[in-house]
């Protein structure tokens, strides 16, 4: 049962934007994981990014059905994920913000576990937690944990997922999501945070859900990993030697970036193509066991019709957004899992 909460015209304390664009059949999965958050002092605003797949009839109708929420539907031109974020963010009344996309989750303590230390700690200003990582298949999540914040690490590596608790003042200092990137925006966001010196603290539970799907922002970025180093150095000129700035600027007019300065990968690339191959071969990886899981039901229902229909067949595949995945990954509260 909905927990009753009715709009009385204040200000919530945290604004939820979720960004749409042709994600209808998994917008409702995103919504219900705000719904059933224990924190209950919050907005949801959707933005609907010139989706042509029912996505805003979809967050239409979600509105409707929660008619006690604070949920909102904002409708623009397709621009991409940054200035959807960016349009969602201009309208939220809240003074923190948690971005979180259309076929993500989040567990139902996210909120009230971030919004804490955020209230608590003043010199506090961004709040990340580790992650599950699930599928669309019957496979069991799993946990991604992700290190302590860590100033100069986070110019080397994406050590923060986009869907972190942070203070609207941190957005309106850096100026927003770059929408001129189509790939690693949460990233170059996070390094704006570094160059402007807000500080961030890590949460070690498992409180987002990203789903892994065989496209996606996530595989673009893999799969652009260097120009999208490329583009963070430029933007932030100030955190690099100039021998990396150069390197940037090689690659970003057309050229590989491997002919520079040889003290490149000491600052930048060594590390990073490190975790970049780690990435790569994971994703790959998953989207491999992916495949075979199908192709297993497949010949698996084949083999039950050529049996006929008096053969007992196995249930369909539950859908992710039906799965609670916190409790499907066991994982304990400050575990490793």
């Amino acid at each position: 049962m909905e927990r009753p909460h009715i709009p009385d015209g204040s200000d919530p304390a945290v604004s939820v934007i979720i960004p749409c664009y042709n994600y209808a059949r998994y917008l409702p999965a995103a919504v219900a994981s705000v719904l059933a958050q224990t924190f209950t002092d919050w907005e949801l605003i959707i933005v609907d990014d010139g989706s042509t797949d029912g996505s805003a009839a979809a967050a239409e109708s979600l509105i409707k059905q929660h008619p006690a929420r604070r949920i909102r539907l904002l409708r623009q031109r397709n621009s991409g994920v940054s200035a959807a974020r960016n349009t969602g963010i201009r309208a939220a009344r809240g003074r923190y913000i948690l971005p979180l996309d259309a076929d993500d989750m989040i567990a139902p303590a996210m909120l009230e576990r971030t919004e804490a230390v955020l209230d608590a700690s003043p010199g506090i200003a961004v709040v990340s937690t580790d992650l599950l990582v699930f599928t669309d298949d019957r496979l069991p999540p799993q946990r991604m944990s992700l290190p302590p914040f860590d100033r100069e690490r986070m110019t080397q590596q994406l050590i923060m997922f986009y869907c972190s608790l942070y203070r609207r003042e941190v957005w309106q200092t850096v100026g927003g999501y770059d929408e001129s990137m189509t790939a690693g925006e949460d990233w170059d966001f996070w390094v704006a945070c570094v160059e402007h010196g807000f500080d961030a603290r890590h949460i070690p539970e498992a409180l987002f859900g990203a789903r892994n799907k065989d496209s996606g922002l996530h595989v673009e970025s893999a799969e652009n990993d260097l120009a999208i180093r490329a583009r963070i150095v430029v933007n932030h000129p100030g955190l690099f030697k100039p021998v990396t700035l150069a390197w940037a600027n090689a690659l970003l007019d057309g050229g590989t970036g491997q002919d520079t300065d040889p003290r490149v990968p000491d600052e930048l690339l060594t590390r990073a193509a490190e975790q970049s191959a780690s990435l790569r071969t994971a994703l790959t990886l998953q989207a491999t066991v992916r495949r075979q899981h199908r192709r297993i039901k497949e010949l698996e229902e084949r083999v039950l019709n050529s049996q006929g229909s008096d053969a007992p067949r196995t249930s369909p595949p539950e859908p992710a957004e039906d799965r609670n995945l916190w409790a499907a990954a066991a994982v304990s509260p400050h575990g490793q899992g």
